[in-house]
């Protein structure tokens, strides 16, 4: 057996690469009106797109219709073999059928063609070949125009595969923006994990309010502000009063205050408070005001409503325990 140096292995690795992004690439040459005409008869589509393959074509297939479900686009996934054994109840006239096979002449592909037709679904092919069974019977074919896989025997799928998913991500994300889908949306269908929480949980979901808000009058002196931080949380935010912010105080300015001098408890917390401070609208999403108190390296920023009062307090720990970073 021919043993391989690291050079030789690392070459192998690069040459794949190099063909299957060469794969991905000619897509940029072959889109054309045949795309745009795939596009509008998915948006047009009353049903669901139903997106069918077989072998490697088909996880291929099942990565697009989870990418097009996620970004708005209603779709399911039909294993093209359990087609022929009763699944093909879940394809209905409204729907829209997307085909994926690099030969097009794959027997089970072509078996379920004719039921397609019966059910009057267009059907939209993605092959590299355009004179196949699956070509002819297509309303519209999006040739992948591969012509040699990764593979050194030009056997196991590798650029085909890759051009397919590539094309359908283009169809779903141009779909995305047809649909001037908007992060909302996108949260809508995503809410649970990290990303559902970063798209959907805001400030004011997360602050604190109420009896918990540390707050004092512009006449308070610093004696108050003390009593207030021991009392809850790491800031004391000065207001007016019509809840105006005026200014507020943290843990380091009253560290800074203290080696300063011992006698402070009467002096007018006006005077020692950081004059317009960062703020926040309680509607701000929280990973987006945790990017902020990451880049100017703050712990909590006072949270305003529309009318610019206070209404509450966000903490960089209460936007860590919600799961957010």
């Amino acid at each position: 057996m021919e043993e391989f140096s690291k050079n030789q292995l690392l070459d192998i690795a690069r040459k794949v690469i190099r063909l299957e992004a060469a794969a991905v690439s000619q897509l940029l040459e072959v889109l054309d009106d045949k795309f745009l005409e795939a596009v509008d008869i998915i948006y047009r589509c009353q049903g669901r797109v139903i997106v069918t393959g077989l072998g490697k074509s088909g996880a291929i297939g099942r990565k697009i219709a989870a990418t097009l479900a996620s970004t708005g686009t209603a779709s399911h996934f039909l294993h093209a073999a359990e087609g022929l054994h009763g699944d093909l109840g879940m394809v209905h006239k409204d729907d829209v059928v997307i085909c994926l096979s690099k030969s097009g002449n794959s027997d089970e592909l072509f078996s379920l063609l004719p039921v397609f037709k019966r059910i009057g679904v267009p059907v939209i092919s993605i092959t590299a070949n355009n004179n196949s069974s699956l070509a002819r019977h297509s309303n519209v074919v999006l040739k992948i125009g591969v012509k040699e896989e990764a593979c050194p025997h030009d056997l196991a799928p590798t650029t085909s595969t890759t051009a397919m998913l590539s094309l359908g991500d283009a169809l779903a994300i141009t779909l995305l923006e047809k649909r001037q889908f908007s992060r909302e949306d996108f949260a809508f269908l995503h809410p649970a994990g990290t990303l559902g929480r970063r798209l959907l949980l805001k400030v004011g979901d997360l602050m604190e309010k109420g009896p918990q808000l540390p707050v004092v009058q512009a006449n308070a002196t610093m004696k108050d502000v003390v009593l207030e931080m021991t009392a809850k949380r790491g800031i004391c935010v000065i207001v007016d009063d019509e809840q105006k912010i005026l200014g507020v105080i943290t843990t380091g300015d009253l560290t800074r205050l203290v080696k300063k001098t011992e006698q402070f408890f009467n002096i007018p917390a006006v005077e020692v408070m950081t004059s317009h401070p960062k703020l926040v609208h309680e509607n701000t999403l929280a990973y987006t005001t945790f990017k902020k108190m990451e880049q100017h390296r703050i712990i909590a920023v006072p949270v305003i409503d529309e009318d610019d009062k206070l209404v509450g307090v966000i903490h960089l720990h209460d936007i860590m325990r919600a799961g957010i970073v």
